[in-house]
């Protein structure tokens, strides 16, 4: 891997923020530069988000040469923008270990460093937290940092999410002094709204809290002739940047900007004055650039947002050949099959349409694909009402993004039985986000509602069919649940085929004990299999397809007929297993002796680490299955099987 020798000799001074206390502005310029330079370097080994941070790079100098982190609280929205903080605040030499076993994480936590406050990973949590740590300031709160100013930073995207706004109208009301920069980086700068910008920072760093509409009313006179001559451009580019502070100001904020966030000559003097002399809440609105100085990222569509290992010079990602298709490619293209067959069939989507597979959907059928923002709990009620609008809603959300939407699952769509489908992405653990991507919990939380259909994938022709399966079943609402990352290389059916509903499919024949897989671990289940046949042992093999309704007489014949049955899953206690539990203590077969046991993910948040290590800390890898089948079954394990 090709890489660029740079030599950073101010960041090699800072260890702590503490150290650039005493640097001059044009020091923290050049400051922003290495420190530029070196986030691109650390990411280019890790892979990881890197036109975030590239965005606020500036700012995060700034914030931590004004402020006196870690008292006062810097609270990183969503924070994959949190990379160039983490080389500020003492992690630079661990830097290099970025989303990996044992090393940083990729977002801020809190048992990480005094300076993540608050951890993140999820977006438009940052206004709330920064209110809860200004209000415990003032109600004498103590923690061993201390409490001071608390700071959000928070994205235009993010701000799109009811609660963004829900924490401003209380914090707006509270009147507590805290800051909320919003880091806008869709907007670009044009000359004038450049020129303006300047000429505000300079206005507000003598006087910042005065009315913005009074700032606007002078602003014409004060830019150069050149602009001047452009009278009702300059007036219509005020009247649209006051409405914009306006709707801030009517919520309480003392609003500043629009600001080039990557222009220290503006950024240093307003946060300078607005932490000498801020009384309530103010929000400082500044315009960067995602994936900013670093040119691959820049011409990227999607700025950088998330790379795998590149080379620096070139910008090239260093991906792992595929060997199948993805389960996420596998649900878009099935999509879009059933969509050109039903125009009914449509999609909606919560600010990730890469993520879930519907960019082919939203080519195709863009006036039936939906992308609602980052706000599930808007998009579940949405698709609710095109249900019962009589259309064929797919609400796409990863697994994790869901339990946002949950209040809007029970009470909009399962109470109302409307037949939404639910394309649950990132089923399982998904390695370098760690536990708070992990979609542990949505098998329990939808198959306790009455009426829900709950299916999971265990390989990518299954979902194939599961889709088809969805889209066909009109009854009431169904959810479908898949994992991130490639297929198992199964043969692929032309299409998919309805599948019976809550019926499930034998694999194989064998006695003694039963394996009842659901989901996506199957292909560890008959790695197990096999090493088992090696001891004598021939167990059964089942695809359960559903965790609501069961199979009974599947599940009740396995019961009847082997002396063990073991259930495996990619779900917390409380999900399939324990609703095989249920049938089975309801219908008395515990009674005669059977022998269960429920492979579940442990109670516990695994952190991030490859999938196949995290599975090996949950106990479901292959060698894990054999071993709990050789420890029910009462057979002496003598020692590791090869290669384990």
């Amino acid at each position: 891997m090709t890489q660029i020798p740079a030599e950073t000799p101010l960041l090699d001074r800072v260890v702590t923020p503490a150290d650039m206390k005493g640097l001059s502005d044009a020091e923290l310029r050049r400051l922003a530069n290495e420190l530029r330079t070196e986030t691109i370097a650390a990411v280019s080994e890790t892979g990881g988000h890197l036109g975030a941070g590239l965005g606020v790079v500036e700012l995060t100098v700034a914030l931590h040469a004004i402020f006196e982190t870690p008292r006062d609280k810097i609270i990183w929205d969503v924070s994959h923008q949190s990379y160039p903080h983490k080389i500020l605040t003492g992690r630079r030499d661990r830097i290099r270990t970025l989303r990996q076993k044992d090393g940083l994480s990729g977002f801020t936590k809190r048992s990480e460093s005094p300076y993540d406050p608050f951890g993140a990973a999820h977006s438009s949590t940052s206004i709330s937290a920064a209110l809860g740590f200004a209000v415990a300031r003032d109600l004498g709160g103590q923690v061993p940092e201390g409490l001071g100013d608390a700071i959000a930073v928070i994205g235009d995207g993010a701000m799109s999410a009811g609660m963004a706004f829900e924490a401003m109208n209380n914090a707006g009301h509270l009147n507590k002094r805290m800051i909320v920069i919003l880091n806008d980086n869709e907007m670009s700068i044009a000359p004038p709204v450049g020129a303006l910008s300047s000429y505000l920072s300079r206005l507000y760093a003598g006087d910042p809290f005065q009315s913005f509409k009074e700032a606007a009313k002078g602003a014409v006179s004060m830019l150069p002739s050149p602009f001047q001559e452009g009278a009702k451009r300059a007036k219509e580019m005020l009247k649209g940047i006051a409405v914009g502070g306006t709707l801030f100001e009517e919520l309480g904020f003392s609003y500043i900007g629009p600001l080039d966030g990557h222009d220290m000559s503006q950024l240093l003097p307003v946060l300078r004055t607005v932490k000498a002399r801020a009384d309530g809440p103010v929000l400082i609105h500044i315009v960067t650039q995602k994936g900013k100085g670093y040119a691959p990222a820049e011409r990227a569509s999607d700025r950088g947002h998330a790379t795998a290992k590149f080379d620096v010079v070139s910008g090239k990602q260093k991906k792992a050949p595929s060997n199948a298709p993805s389960y996420t490619s596998v649900f878009g293209e099935e999509l879009v099959r059933l969509a050109g067959e039903d125009s009914r069939v449509c999609a909606v989507t919560a600010a990730m349409p890469d993520g879930t597979g519907l960019q082919l959907m939203a080519e195709r059928f863009p006036s039936r694909t939906f992308d609602v923002g980052i706000a599930e709990q808007h998009g579940v009620t949405f698709s609710a009402a095109l249900a019962a609008g009589g259309m064929r809603p797919f609400c796409a959300m990863y697994s994790t993004f869901l339990q946002r939407g949950y209040d809007q699952v029970v009470h909009d769509v399962a109470i109302q039985r409307l037949p939404v489908r639910f394309a649950i992405d990132r089923a399982g653990l998904v390695g370098a986000d760690g536990a708070t991507h992990a979609g542990s919990f949505d098998v329990a939380f939808l198959a306790n509602l009455p009426g829900f259909v709950v299916m999971a994938a265990a390989d990518e022709a299954e979902l194939k069919h599961m889709v088809a399966t969805a889209a066909a079943h009109d009854e009431g609402p169904i959810a479908f649940r898949y994992p991130r990352g490639e297929g198992v290389g199964v043969e692929m059916p032309a299409q998919g085929v309805p599948l019976e509903i809550g019926k499930g499919r034998m694999i194989r024949e064998g006695g003694r004990v039963a394996l009842l897989s659901f989901g996506a671990r199957l292909k560890e289940v008959m790695e197990a299999a096999e090493a088992l046949e090696a001891r004598g042992i021939s167990p059964t093999i089942a695809d359960a397809r559903f965790a609501k309704p069961l199979d009974r007489d599947l599940i009740l014949k396995l019961a009847r007929d082997h002396e063990a049955l073991i259930t495996i899953e990619e779900g917390a206690v409380g999900g399939f297993g324990s609703h095989v539990a249920q049938l089975l203590a309801e219908e008395g077969v515990f009674d005669s002796g059977l022998k269960y046991r429920s492979m579940v993910l442990p109670d516990t948040f695994i952190d991030q680490s490859s999938p196949a290590d995290m599975y090996a800390t949950a106990g479901l890898n292959a060698e894990d299955i054999e071993a709990k089948v050789l420890d029910v079954l009462g057979v002496e394990r003598l020692g590791k099987r090869a290669g384990a």
